[in-house]
Parts: structure tokens; sequence; C-alpha cells
């Protein structure tokens, strides 16, 4: 069995031996991922909006107000539904290319166009229904309570490892030997994330910097440890081949 300061030194060792491309393939990762979560970023614009709109009869301004607002709020819709096509046809793409790079930064001096290599393997519409039904099952669980939601999060973490080496592999099978693989080990891999908190604190103290230069990348090379560990099981115990 695996366990936290060996993934983590492992991990450690990869990441630095190829520092650089690391750094790179996990701030393309992080960006794209931001990028796609920007849509939501439009509620205190629209609470803003709101404001003046109310308040435009005492400046009076009874029309401008208004068409400024559905203005700001059409915007604001065309923004978010930008960001969310960007996250599911390009995000998704993304983030499984991030996972390959890592996984192949464990034996190897990958470069940072891997992150881009699902775009280029044929089998683009399979990674994002995947990867995109992923998230998709992982919220519908989350509005449960928020403990089914972190529950199938871990129970699905190694999807995106698993599309990375086996991009054409059919998504019912992907789920099922990613549930394998996590099975009794879901809190193990949460107390894993969790041993990150240190880190996270002095990357938000420090704007990103830290987390762009060490944390994420050191992050990333520690469950691709535990994707290789996995993986090392699954092909013991015969469920893969």
């Amino acid at each position: 069995m695996w366990t936290r300061e060996r993934l983590k030194t492992n991990g450690k060792i990869a990441f630095k031996r190829n520092y650089w491309p690391c750094v790179g393939a996990a701030f393309i990762v992080s960006l794209i991922t931001a990028l796609g979560g920007s849509g939501n970023a439009g509620s205190n614009t629209s609470e803003k909006v709101d404001y003046y709109s109310e308040g435009s009869s005492i400046i009076g301004h009874h029309y401008s107000f208004p068409l400024i607002g559905m203005l700001t709020g059409s915007i604001i819709v065309v923004l978010a539904i930008l960001g969310i096509l960007l996250a599911v046809f390009i995000g998704t793409v993304v983030e499984m290319g991030g996972k390959r790079f890592f996984i192949l930064n464990k034996t190897g001096m990958p470069s940072v166009g891997t992150v881009f290599d699902g775009f280029c393997s044929g089998n683009y519409g399979n990674i994002v229904l995947t990867m995109f039904l992923r998230e998709l099952y992982t919220l519908l669980w989350s509005f449960l309570l928020i403990i089914p939601g972190v529950v199938k999060y871990y129970e699905y973490l190694m999807v995106p490892y698993i599309l990375a080496e086996n991009p054409g592999m059919d998504r019912k099978e992907a789920f099922t030997i990613s549930k394998r693989m996590m099975n009794g080990q879901k809190m193990d891999a949460f107390l894993l994330s969790l041993s990150f908190i240190g880190w996270d604190i002095l990357s938000l103290i420090t704007c990103g910097i830290v987390g762009v230069f060490y944390v994420t990348p050191y992050k990333e090379a520690t469950f691709a440890e535990l994707y290789a560990f996995n993986k090392a099981t699954a092909y013991a115990e015969g469920y893969i081949r």
C-alpha cells in the first residue's frame, strides 16, 4: 500500500528533474481551467447594475441605466456561455493532456506540448464526452449533499489518467476501472489532497506565485504517482491488461 510520504517524495523528484516543462504544463492547465470557470464571475457585476438601475430615478436617467443593465446582463450571459463551452470542449481535453504529461514525466522528459495531445489523438469526441460526464456525475451527486459529491470526485479521480493512456477507451469501462482503482482509497486520497493545505495557503498569500512555480506541479506529479501505483496494482490483480 502506498503512503503519502512516498508518493510526495517520488513526485517531488520527478517534478524537479524536469522543472520548467512541469511548471509550464501545470500553468497551462490551470489557466485554461480558470478561463473556463470565469463565466461564473458575473454575479457581482449584475448586483451593481441592479443597484444603479434602482437608483436611476433619483439621478434622473430613467432610460439609460435600465438599457445599460440589459446590455451588461446580455454580455454576462454570453461570457458565461463561452466559459462553459471553453471548459467542456477545450478545458477537459487540456486537463487530460496535463495528466498525460505528468504520467510521462515519471519516467521521461516530456515537452509542454504534451498537454495538447488530446486534440490530435483521433479520440477528441470520446475524451470530451467522458470528461464532461465525470464532471456532470460529480455535480449531480453534490446536489444530494457535499459528502456524496466528494466521494464521487475521488471515485472518478483516475478517469483522466486512464484516458490519458487510453483515449479511445469506452467511457463506461473508464469509470469502472477508476472505481475499482479507488476502492478503499478514497479517504486516503482525500487526506493526500489535504496534506497540501499548507502549500495552498502559502500560494494564496503570495498571490499564486508559489502555486505556479512549485505547488501545482508538485501536486500533479504526486497524483501521477498515485495513478502509477494503482495501475501496477490493477495489472497485478488482472482487471486490466
